[in-house]
C-alpha cells in the first residue's frame, strides 16, 4: 500500500491532498490519509503546507 502511495505522489509530482491519491488509486480517503501518516512517521513524506504532502528530499 505505501509503495503505491508513494509511487502516484511520485507522478504528482507535487505536494498532492489525500483525496488527489485516493481519486488516482481508487481508494478511500481515510486509507490514504492513514497510509500519510505511517510514511510522515517514517519521515518518507513532510508536510509543506496544511493538508498537503510531498515526498521527502
Amino acid at each position: 500500500m505505501e509503495k503505491k502511495v508513494i509511487t502516484a505522489m511520485k507522478k504528482a509530482g507535487k505536494p498532492v491532498k489525500a483525496g488527489e491519491i485516493a481519486k488516482v488509486l481508487g481508494m478511500e480517503n481515510k486509507e490514504v490519509s492513514k497510509v500519510f501518516q505511517e510514511l510522515k512517521k517514517q519521515g518518507k513524506i513532510e508536510s509543506p503546507k496544511r493538508c498537503y504532502y510531498a515526498l521527502s528530499e
